[in-house]
């Protein structure tokens, strides 16, 4: 079964005139019907006649992403949805609320293979990649299920998004398509742990999305503890990368630092990562690392957390302390997780105001 979802127009095109004998104005008639009126049926797609409807069920398929989960935080309003898949997995994707509009945070792949020591999201490995029918799934499902649009997209839920890129470029190429839902690329940011080959493709696209670079440490020692990856891509690599990148795109950086206590959160690392970024156009977003129950790392308080933004403020870096949302439902940074599949971790029923479907 073909997963028309997953095509960009030229491609379904191709597979309308050559598998079905249709003329071209039927792609743009199915393509419109999935990615602007987002249906998740042949049988909606009712300016089509009858017997191409059948056929269309009988060789093809519209990716299924189903809500499974909803959960909805006491003290923000932020919603987590646990996301079925075609073969019973499921992934989870974040609806937040700004003053700009609603954005929504997705994940790219079905559990991560990174090892990050303080994510959710690694544990248990990866299963598998999302197709780009998937990722967009995953985007059309919580619009249903909110009945608003969003006006952003992040792409840092389950997964590493440079792990899975061919797929994230299909995704968005389709999703900010003229004739799809047009969502201009400055409204996507995207988070890598720092995978050096596919940053450079992403500047050679020079797409025009905001990149995130998970830091977490200024030093190599310090953060191949942390960041198995870092020892494939060492930090000298990676900030000449990042360097380049922002001359090629003109596009800011953004680095995210979670501050562990303990291990991170001092102010001689604080100068460490000033040295480290001097002369960059970039960003530090500095988040309290939040709890997994597995994870033995513990969070900064509050004044170290102030002490090191504070610091690198004094040494001339941009830095500001991540808003929290959604934490009462284990939604915020390094929480979300692979869960429904058989032999992955089940919701917790302690969350408040969980809705199933």
């Amino acid at each position: 079964m073909t997963d028309l979802l997953s095509l960009p127009l030229p491609e379904l095109t191709r597979w309308v005139t050559q598998e079905l004998g249709e003329p071209k104005y039927r792609a743009k008639q199915i393509y419109s019907w999935l990615h602007k009126k987002q249906v998740r049926t042949f049988g909606e797609m009712t300016d089509l006649p009858a017997p191409l409807r059948e056929r269309l069920a009988g060789m093809a398929e519209i990716a299924p992403v189903e809500t499974r989960l909803r959960l909805e935080s006491r003290l923000d309003g932020t919603k987590k949805y646990l996301l079925g898949l075609g073969d019973g997995n499921c992934v989870e994707a974040v609806w937040m609320e700004y003053h700009h509009g609603p954005s929504l945070c997705i994940s790219t792949q079905v559990g991560c293979r990174m090892g990050c020591k303080f994510c959710a999201s690694t544990l248990g490995g990866l299963v598998r990649d999302l197709t780009p029918g998937e990722l967009l799934g995953e985007v059309y499902e919580v619009q249903r299920q909110t009945g608003k649009v969003i006006s952003s997209l992040v792409l840092m839920g389950i997964g590493e998004p440079l792990d899975n890129l061919q797929n994230v470029l299909t995704f968005l190429d389709i999703l900010c398509s003229e004739e799809g839902q047009r969502l201009g690329y400055r409204h996507v940011s995207l988070s890598t742990c720092g995978l050096i080959p596919g940053i450079r493709e992403l500047m050679d696209k020079k797409l025009g999305l905001t990149l995130s670079v998970s830091l977490h440490a200024p030093e190599d020692e310090a953060r191949s503890a942390i960041m198995p990856v870092n020892r494939q891509y060492p930090i000298g690599e990676l900030m000449e990368v990042c360097r380049e990148y922002f001359a090629v795109t003109g596009r800011r950086i953004s680095y995210e630092y979670a501050l562990i206590d303990g291990v991170n959160d001092t102010p001689q690392k604080a100068e460490a990562l000033a040295r480290l970024l001097r002369g960059q156009n970039c960003h530090v977003n500095l988040i309290p690392v939040n709890p997994v129950k597995e994870r033995e790392t513990k969070r900064s308080s509050r004044g170290a957390v102030e002490r090191f933004a504070r610091r690198l403020g004094e040494l001339g870096i941009n830095a500001t302390v991540r808003r929290e949302l959604g934490s009462d439902i284990a939604a915020a940074c390094g929480q979300l997780r692979r869960q429904g599949a058989p032999g992955a971790a089940v919701p917790n029923e302690d969350i408040p105001r969980q809705t199933s479907f």
